[in-house]
């Protein structure tokens, strides 16, 4: 397809190639040209074209009808439709000419194969004009003279080439100018008409390739004539409520043409209309009554006109107006019911009488106000009541029987028929059957069974059932004969509550309810779901019913599903009464998460989720451990207590030992240069309580240690390991440790005894052989190297007893070590032995050891086992001190008397019975 700028360099290159000048110095004529110049073609039709090239550019172009390129619209005509005929001349045939374009151009390939256009034409392609059809006029009145005529037609096919057509009209002995369409070409109008003579009318139509003329139409143009509507149209009321009078003005004169008339009218608001009988109205007038119209109500009105004889066309309604007619007395009483409220009090009621109020057409005007009377039935000689209500309700407080209502309506003119209601005492006529409640074609029905008795009418009560306010109810009345109805302003996805009540002539019977939704949706939510109870293997599920504004429709089933974080979902299908559901066969100690849904005729909602774990241990299982594991403990307890018992002595002696009370010691008194012989033949005791039963001294040479064995000398290993043990104890009395403070060894020297004086302490100790408390008696010698201070009393009896003897005498046998200082807050240990020498036999140990017995006062040998004798040895040693120097010598088989002992002595105190200090 050629653009523009070709075509721009196309004509200058065949400028330049074709045109030359002459001898004169001129331009010559074209090298060619086409005929036939710009046809105008029928669509489809066969058509050639001849390109002839002129005789004198033949040598000068070196150009023949050979080299002759045939183009449409800058594409090439296949060669097969070319023809050369002679040299200089060239056809093309085209057997449809839908498919010719234009331009169609005559085309040179000169020297060079440089393509030169000759000549070229445009080609027009069309169709014929058809025969106009459906010609018809009509007059419209513009004004009360003057009229204008516009004629319409069907053009025909479209023909794709410009078409002229022309509206031609005549008289028999005169030809008018004719109309010409402006812009369109179906219509024509012409202004100057006349009445009451025979017009011819045609349409012509033309273009290049023919001519086409319409069937002619006659007609006088006063038969054609639209004419205008009534105008000034006003409505006013009659004397009678049910008559209405409109009046209007014509636009045309009788003596042109005489018209009748079309009145429509409607109440206000509706949307269809009613006419007036066409025979009421078809002569002429100018004014009509309305009849058979409604009392106090508004009506519109129109009105159009035509001429008489029914020839021509109905002008345009006229603008509306309305107008009101008067009032008339109800035509009816006004529906009522009542509700009855006897929770208070079954033997009295309260009635609320509730009545609708009458439609317009009803009422007949305004109501001013309804008489209520109240008559019993049950008495006939009670009074009847009377009320003046001006609301459509009322509220009664009736004793229970009986009564009989009837409510009238007033207005301006009168009063209505009177509405009767009977309250029975008791509803115990027979009910409806088969209540339901169906939507249909978007509106709720309410269908029925009717008794077997005669029944008046019924009374239909509906309310919109909410969670949240008290039903309001509605009510509607239905006649005997029917036995379903359509409710009246339901909505959709709305829960309501129905009741029906037949009434009888004498009586009335019980209701009969059902819930129906016009239209259902799913829930607006789903159910909440919790647990009540989890055990090991069940859960117990727990939900509230959703709201009625909520649910969107009848809850059919309630869905429970349940999984564990990694399992397959389980579904389980509820029936929609239920709150509570119990999940078994659970894993133990394990997650699931549950949710739930809601389902409806219309679809389900799913709520959100919740998750639970499962107990570890099922019920009872922790009682079994726990129950046997107590009574258990309470059995050894038990038992360690009976033990405990058993043993109680002995736990005392270990956990709570008797300590003497040192205020009543006389060891501070008794201090003899030698010691008491006793007389072992003797049954009596030295002392009355027992204190000393026997004592035997053994005297030691230091050069005896050889003539000990090696079985001799083991309790003075022991006495060795024993000291170690032994530091840090508790002396027994006076809480001084033995070893919390490092002891001095005693000797003959002086040195120190003045500050040793210093102290009021004193060592004693006792040698025990009986057993305590039945126990095996052991000897044992023991030395307390207790710090506790003697009283008062004891060191003054002495003072005053034996003077400075005395004292020279206790120093003598109770040595101590250094002195301390009162303020030091450790107290010294003493030294249970005590060195003595010898200027001729060496160094030399004495053991005292003091036999008691603890029951009896039977006389104990000296002559002992060596084995007794190692084990005082040992318990002497056990007390010593560390730095204290105890050597060990060889014991003679034969112990000393009495008398030969060394006068070196540690006072004794034994009591029978009495605990041994440590």
């Amino acid at each position: 397809m050629f653009s523009r700028w070709n075509w721009v360099a196309c004509g200058f290159c065949l400028v330049l190639n074709i045109c030359s000048p002459d001898a004169s110095g001129g331009l010559v004529q074209s090298c060619g040209h086409i005929i036939p110049e710009s046809p105008v073609l029928a669509l489809g039709s066969n058509f050639t074209a001849l390109c002839i090239l002129n005789e004198s550019c033949l040598d000068f172009g070196n150009i023949y009808a050979s080299q002759i390129i045939w183009k449409i619209k800058n594409r090439v005509v296949p060669k097969e439709q070319y023809r050369e005929i002679n040299r200089t001349v060239s056809s093309v045939t085209f057997n449809d000419t839908s498919s010719l374009a234009t331009p169609l151009t005559c085309n040179i390939l000169a020297d060079g194969q440089i393509e030169q256009n000759i000549y070229g034409i445009t080609v027009a392609v069309g169709l014929a004009p058809e025969k106009p059809k459906n010609l018809s006029c009509i007059v419209h009145q513009k004004s009360q003279f003057t009229y204008d005529m516009t004629c319409t037609w069907n053009p025909g096919r479209h023909t794709f080439l410009d078409t002229e057509f022309r509206l031609r009209y005549s008289w028999p002995e005169e030809v008018f100018p004719d109309c010409i369409p402006k812009g369109v070409n179906d219509s024509c109008t012409i202004t100057d008409i006349q009445f009451f003579v025979n017009t011819e009318i045609w349409v012509e139509a033309a273009n290049a390739l023919g001519k086409a003329e319409s069937d002619p139409l006659v007609v006088d143009p006063i038969d054609i004539v639209k004419p205008l509507s009534p105008q000034n149209v006003s409505v006013s009321s009659g004397i009678l409520p049910t008559v209405l009078k409109l009046s209007w003005e014509n636009w045309i004169s009788d003596a042109v043409m005489t018209l009748k008339f079309n009145i429509r009218y409607k109440i206000t608001g509706d949307t269809s209309w009613m006419e007036v009988p066409a025979e009421d109205t078809a002569s002429p007038r100018t004014s009509f009554s309305v009849q058979g119209l409604r009392p106090y109500t508004e009506y519109a009105f129109s009105i159009r006109c035509m001429k008489e004889d029914g020839v021509g066309y109905w002008s345009n309604w006229s603008e509306t107006k309305t107008g009101i007619t008067t009032e008339d007395q109800p035509s009816k009483g006004p529906p009522i019911w009542r509700i009855i409220d006897a929770s208070c009090s079954p033997a009295s009621w309260t009635v609320h009488l509730m009545w609708k109020a009458l439609k317009p057409f009803e009422a007949n005007g305004v109501i001013l106000q309804y008489e209520v009377t109240v008559r019993d039935k049950s008495s006939l000689s009670s009074p009847l009541k009377k009320y003046n209500v001006t609301s459509t309700n009322h509220t009664l407080q009736l004793p229970e029987g009986t009564y009989e209502v009837t409510l009238i309506a007033r207005n301006s003119v009168g009063a209505s028929p009177p509405s009767i209601l009977l309250i029975p005492a008791s509803n115990s006529k027979a009910p409806v059957k088969n209540l339901t409640a169906l939507p249909k074609h978007d509106k709720l029905w309410v269908g029925w069974t009717a008794p077997n008795n005669y029944v008046l009418k019924y009374v239909v009560e509906w309310c919109l059932v909410s969670s949240s306010s008290d039903c309001i109810i509605d009510w509607q009345i239905a006649l005997g004969n029917v036995q379903g109805i359509d409710l009246k302003g339901i909505k959709p996805f709305k829960c309501y509550l129905i009741t029906v009540y037949p009434l009888y002539a004498d009586g009335q019977g019980s209701g009969q309810s059902v819930k129906a939704y016009l239209k259902q949706d799913r829930p607006s939510k789903g159910p909440t779901v919790q647990t009540k109870k989890v055990g090991k293997a069940e859960a117990v599920l727990t939900w509230n019913h959703l709201t009625v504004e909520e649910q969107n429709g009848f809850i059919r089933n309630y869905t429970i599903l349940y999984k564990t974080i990694d399992g397959n979902e389980t579904v389980v299908t509820v029936d929609p009464s239920k709150t509570e559901y119990t999940l078994s066969s659970l894993t133990s100690d394990t997650l699931y998460t549950v949710r739930m849904m809601a389902s409806t005729d219309n679809g389900s909602r799913t709520g959100p989720d919740f998750t639970f774990t499962t107990q570890k241990f099922g019920k009872g299982e922790i009682e079994a451990i726990v129950v046997p594991v107590c009574l258990a403990f309470l059995l050894i307890v038990l038992l360690g207590v009976l033990f405990c018992f058993n043993k109680r002595d002995l736990i005392k002696k270990h956990i709570w030992p008797i300590v003497p009370d040192p205020s009543k010691s006389n060891i501070a008194q008794w201090s003899p240069q030698v010691p008491a012989k006793h007389n072992f033949n003797s049954k009596d005791q030295m002392y009355p309580e027992g204190s000393f039963t026997d004592v035997s001294v053994v005297e030691i040479e230091a050069d005896d240690k050889k003539s000990f064995s090696e079985q001799d000398l083991k309790p003075f290993d022991l006495l060795k390991k024993e000291k170690s043990t032994s530091e840090g104890h508790s002396s027994g009395i006076g809480g001084s440790s033995c070893m919390s403070s490092p002891r001095q060894s005693v000797s003959d020297s002086d040195e120190g005894e003045t500050t040793q004086n210093t102290s009021s302490t004193v060592q004693y100790s006792t040698v025990v052989l009986n057993g305590y408390r039945d126990q095996t008696p052991v000897q044992v010698f023991s030395r307390s190297e207790s710090t506790q201070p003697l009283l008062d009393s004891e060191e003054r009896s002495e003072d005053h007893a034996g003077g400075a003897d005395t004292t020279a005498q206790r120093q003598q046998y109770f040595r101590q070590n250094g002195g301390q200082d009162e303020n030091n807050t450790d107290r010294q240990c003493f030294e249970r032995a005590k060195q003595v020498t010898h200027a001729n036999e060496g160094d030399l140990v004495g053991f005292v050891q003091l036999q008691v017995s603890g029951e009896s006062s039977q006389p104990l040998g000296l002559g002992m086992e060596k084995n007794t004798q190692e084990a005082a040895l040992s318990n002497v040693l056990q007390r010593c001190t560390e730095g204290q120097a105890v050597r060990p010598e060889t014991v003679e088989e034969n112990p000393l008397s009495v008398d030969d002992m060394p006068k070196s002595y540690l006072p004794q105190t034994v009591r029978q019975g009495g605990y041994m200090p440590q």
